[in-house]
């Protein structure tokens, strides 16, 4: 009979991340080891939700308002993985990923613009909140209802620990954009470190110190080792080849999502959720060369979500903003476009902005670039499942217009939820 899978991470759900050493929040090469994973062996890890337990079950936005953001993202590891050597390639193999049977809800919310921020912010610059059930494979909102949609569960944040020559170029090249776009932008343009809430994992003293001082943010990420990606698709069944810079490699995994659509548009743009990854680990010796790999890569698993091609409502998006400025080939714009298009069509069905706004971030909706060769305009599409809605949402149904509630806000107060684009063009 075989052994029962083994566990190399619990988490506390009534505990705040940083007083948790088996999770760190920021990337460095002394971050110690938490357990070590043998070649070939499959195991367990619990992570906590990315927010380390700030966010809970509510009617209301103040937590989402709220939150400190200094101390995201808090991951699970790093594991050591025997044997593992720089220039190797690390293959992790993602066996499943589930919600915590003991917290079997998730969240999605729309950060502040003071506060975070998201992809449509000039548009919604308030803080909102939307609370799932997760029940089996299938997860559904009484803050946006009528809707129910199979989850593609995946872990946002999966990387190796940079060295201390990586991590230096981290540190240059982010520090170079900053001192040259900054001025330029209401928001950061990136997330040098911070001190500040910095969490070493089990670090203490000069050690703990020195990785607060150093350590990268987990925010972005990164083309030498992965990290933040957000990838829908790195689900059940994946099979991921990650660059080895250290000893170790030392894996870390978190930020797992029940569910999210392409472009994870609010930031907080996924069904955000405590859960538990079970992986595989094998080193490929000497796999950098070997394979040319300067970046992650990663084959699908076999579980995608079931809706046929032919049952998406797509939107097209062009490079040109909603003040009618012409931006050269800029996907970034025709994807705010695609989505702004959608959220003026699914207004007939009852539901406000931020609804539709938190239903593009967790929803599987596919975004895709359609052209980017084509001067001067970039095209993009986000298409939508027609088969998640409780009602017929194609072009040649008669809408019924629902009264669809709404979504937390923060208490005590009362926001528009409709605009009209035209408003914000000067």
């Amino acid at each position: 009979m075989s052994n029962p899978i083994r566990y190399v991470t619990k988490v506390d759900l009534n505990k705040p991340g940083d007083e948790q050493p088996q999770v760190h929040n920021r990337w460095h090469p002394d971050v110690p080891f938490t357990e070590t994973i043998k070649q070939g062996e499959t195991v367990k890890i619990e992570c906590l939700d990315w927010t380390g337990n700030q966010i809970v079950n509510s009617d209301d936005a103040d937590d989402i308002k709220n939150v400190d953001l200094s101390r995201i993202h808090y991951l699970s590891g790093p594991f050591n993985i025997e044997g593992a050597k720089p220039g190797d390639v690390l293959v992790v193999e993602i066996k499943d990923v589930q919600p915590l049977d003991r917290q079997p809800w998730g969240y999605c919310g729309i950060f502040h613009k003071t506060n975070g921020g998201g992809f449509l912010d000039k548009f919604y610059p308030e803080a909102a909140k939307a609370i799932f059930d997760l029940e089996g494979i299938h997860a559904t909102s009484r803050h946006i209802p009528n809707v129910k949609f199979t989850g593609l569960i995946h872990p946002g944040i999966m990387g190796t620990a940079p060295s201390a020559e990586v991590l230096a170029e981290w540190t240059a090249r982010e520090g170079k954009l900053v001192a040259a776009e900054q001025h330029a932008h209401d928001t950061a343009v990136a997330n040098l470190p911070l001190s500040v809430n910095a969490h070493g994992g089990s670090a203490t003293g000069d050690l703990a110190e020195k990785i607060a001082t150093e350590g990268a943010r987990t925010i972005p990420g990164r083309p030498e080792h992965g990290g933040n990606c957000d990838i829908k698709n790195l689900s059940r069944g994946s099979k991921c080849y990650f660059p080895i810079y250290v000893d170790g490699a030392k894996l870390s995994v978190g930020d797992l999502h029940f569910s999210q659509g392409d472009g994870e548009i609010s930031f907080c743009g996924a069904i955000e959720m405590p859960g538990v990854l079970t992986i595989n680990c094998k080193v490929i010796p000497g796999g950098m060369e070997k394979l040319s790999l300067k970046s992650p890569m990663f084959i699908p698993g076999d579980v995608p979500n079931q809706y046929g091609p032919s049952r998406y409502l797509t939107f097209e998006g062009f490079s040109v903003d909603e003040e009618g400025e012409q931006k050269f080939l800029c996907a970034t714009t025709a994807y705010r476009q695609a989505c702004i298009r959608a959220i003026e069509y699914l207004r007939r069905f009852g539901y406000n902005d931020y609804q539709i706004y938190l239903f593009l971030s967790t929803a599987p909706v596919e975004g895709h670039i359609a052209g980017i060769v084509d001067v001067p305009n970039a095209c993009t599409t986000l298409g939508i499942p027609i088969d998640i809605f409780e009602f017929d949402i194609r072009p040649e149904a008669e809408p019924v217009k629902i009264d669809q509630g709404n979504c937390a806000f923060v208490k005590g107060t009362d926001h528009p939820v409709t605009y009209d684009f035209k408003d914000f063009i000067k």
